[in-house]
């Protein structure tokens, strides 16, 4: 059975692990046991897991040796120690989850980068009631096919970046005909796809579709794809391939010519840009999922986060090192609030509580819970073109969309949002 095709709904065996029935007011000293899961081994491990893992670690180190920097002050989670809990989500997520949560004694969980993780583990959280941010995955289906209590995404879903893809694109060219698609043949793919060429083609009705390719996710090999997408020449080529499968697409397309003879939109493109710079063609469109990475705002905190990042680990964060890192920051950030509010160490149901509403810092900028009654996050969505200034990548041309450009409205669904033509929509 493959995962992210279907998962089932295991009837949950056992007693609840004590942490769960923790009275409302907890002392300090007790740690806080947080789940921390991604991919750690497998295709996706080098691109995004290992990269997440390594922001969480080093803002939980952060947090509990107080040494974040402002806005942020004092130790701890609400003057909670975090204990994290690592699970490698290339092991069936679901019972994994069940595991972590009922044997292992995890409080709140932080993970998931395929979005299929997020629609099998949504219910789960629910049911046993347990605090789970989503840090990484994007599909729209986690809040649009019934509100939730205790799951929270911690930055912007997919919909969002593709409808600031499309309006970045249709202004780059504004002669575009035709466009392709790769994409993965699951919710993620799919959605994606979906959404920017319905978004293309409300900002520039007559551009025609030359090609859709759904391989496999996880394949490998996409040879009979670039195939079909060179023949297609269409003008662009738009991919939400992400992790291994982004990689070994960008290197497969590169003997062929294929993405500089029609220009790449690669929403996921920015953890491939300092791996893969040689087999990237400039003018290639890069997307971060957000705010973070390569295309961070400048910041005192960005400024931190990175020159921290570089010294423990000799190298420089991609997107996903900030979106971990911004989960974990939602924890810290709910907990402060809901210390101060009740002048005690705070429980889980209290940090839950505190999360609807919040905005917070992070090396990415401001993250508003504000969607989805305060379940799903809204940031600023960045874009740019990858360029190569003195043998270095960089990104050029960079436009930073607001959320009142991107983003439904509150109790709209993305989808129909789109179809109508992005009623509201204001866009400098």
């Amino acid at each position: 059975m493959n995962f992210v095709d279907k998962f089932p709904v295991i009837a949950a065996v056992g007693t609840l692990t004590a942490g769960l029935a923790l009275p409302q007011a907890v002392l300090a000293a007790d740690p806080l046991k947080v789940g921390l899961v991604s991919f750690y081994s497998g295709p996706v491990s080098g691109p995004v897991g290992m990269p997440s893992r390594k922001g969480a670690d080093l803002i939980i180190e952060a947090i509990n040796t107080g040494t974040l920097p402002p806005p942020y002050a004092g130790k701890g989670v609400g003057g909670r120690q975090i204990e994290p809990i690592y699970v490698d989500e290339a092991v069936e997520p679901v019972s994994e989850y069940r595991n972590l949560v009922q044997r292992q004694g995890a409080e709140a969980v932080i993970g998931y980068a395929s979005s299929g993780s997020c629609v099998g583990v949504a219910p789960a959280a629910e049911e046993l009631k347990t605090l789970t941010l989503f840090y990484y995955c994007g599909t729209t289906r986690t809040f649009e096919e019934g509100a939730k209590e205790y799951v929270f995404r911690t930055m912007n879903s997919q919909d969002v970046e593709n409808i600031a893809a499309a309006r970045y694109i249709v202004n780059l060219k504004p002669g575009l005909n035709s466009v392709s698609g790769m994409n993965q043949n699951y919710g993620w793919g799919q959605e994606s796809w979906r959404d920017f060429i319905k978004s293309v083609q409300k900002l520039k009705p007559e551009v025609k579709v030359a090609a859709e390719q759904f391989p496999k996710i996880f394949a490998g090999q996409y040879g009979a794809e670039v195939t079909a997408l060179t023949r297609s020449n269409a003008d662009v080529i738009h991919s939400s391939f992400w992790g291994g499968d982004l990689d070994a697409f960008i290197l497969q397309a590169a003997p062929r010519g294929l993405l500089q003879k029609q220009t790449a939109v690669l929403t996921t493109g920015g953890t491939a840009i300092d791996s893969l710079s040689k087999q990237i063609p400039e003018g290639t469109v890069i997307g971060v999922r957000g705010n973070g990475g390569a295309l961070a705002p400048t910041s005192s905190f960005n400024d931190w986060f990175r020159a921290a990042y570089q010294k423990k680990y000799g190298e420089q964060p991609v997107f996903p090192a900030y979106y971990m890192a911004q989960s974990v920051l939602a924890l810290k950030a709910a907990g402060d609030k809901a210390a101060a509010q009740s002048k005690s160490s705070p429980s889980v149901d209290a940090i839950r509580k505190a999360l609807p509403g919040l905005e917070f810092a992070t090396p990415a900028g401001t993250v508003a819970m504000s969607r989805h009654k305060g379940h799903q996050a809204v940031t600023d969505i960045a874009y740019g073109t990858f360029k190569l200034a003195g043998g270095k990548p960089s990104l050029a041309n960079v436009k930073r969309y607001k959320p009142e450009c991107v983003v439904p409205p509150e109790g709209t669904k993305s989808l129909e949002w789109i179809e109508a033509g992005f009623p509201g929509a204001k866009c400098d």
